[in-house]
């Protein structure tokens, strides 16, 4: 991901191929469907391309973060999770409005609008003049540092580590020295596959490290 920021405006700038001219243009959120992003996404990016507006339709991405989940066999499976569910980034270009500001082009804005399962931009909503009923939501871009934040913590943060298994939770072991014992976890280090659980052994709960392969949550 790449991007860069005006130092008046805060705005983003693409250089042209065929020229030096810098195009300005500004991240939006989209909401869309419940669980579905990647399709608006590979849709929205179908429609750029028929559509022809794929200089005024920059970009579409799915922010998302590396992550591990500890299965219940101890082993591990690599993963993608989204940071925003429920949203897709557009990066559009912007053009001089009726009074001279740079605004959104209309037809790019039908574009996003019109794909299967988006919801609506992000934006403030923009009340009838007249009569009743719903207004219309007016986009509003995200700041420079909302959209720095969001890409940086998608390519340095670290792979989040996950399990089924929280304290508190109800196990039986099922192998090893205390197989058939029942307990109440009170440690999870998913970095190491481990736990630390409460076992109720000679009338007295004692602290015993297992592995996530030995044991089956409860209930």
């Amino acid at each position: 991901m790449s991007y860069a920021a005006d130092d008046d405006t805060q705005d983003f700038e693409q250089r042209e191929e065929s020229s030096n001219a810098p195009v300005k243009s500004r991240w939006y959120a989209v909401q869309v469907a419940s669980g579905c992003e990647k399709r608006v996404k590979t849709n929205l990016e179908q429609r750029i391309q028929t559509l022809d507006v794929a200089e005024r339709i920059l970009q579409v991405e799915i922010p998302q973060t590396p992550t591990v989940k500890t299965l219940k066999d101890g082993s591990r499976k690599t993963s993608e999770e989204k940071v925003f569910p429920g949203y897709v980034l557009v990066r559009m270009r912007l053009v001089p409005g009726q009074e001279g500001e740079l605004e959104m082009d209309d037809e790019a804005w039908q574009v996003v609008k019109n794909t299967p399962n988006v919801i609506n931009f992000v934006g403030a909503e923009q009340k009838r003049r007249y009569g009743r009923g719903r207004g219309h939501v007016k986009p509003l871009p995200l700041s420079f540092s909302e959209v720095e934040r969001i890409f940086k913590q998608t390519t340095e943060q670290a792979p989040v580590v996950k399990t089924y298994l929280a304290n508190g939770d109800k196990i039986i072991v099922l192998s090893g020295a205390f197989k058939d014992f029942e307990g109440e976890v009170i440690e999870v280090s998913p970095e190491r596959s481990k736990l630390k659980a409460l076992l109720s052994i000679f009338g007295r709960n004692t602290p015993v490290e297992l592995e996530f392969n030995q044991v089956q949550k409860q209930g």
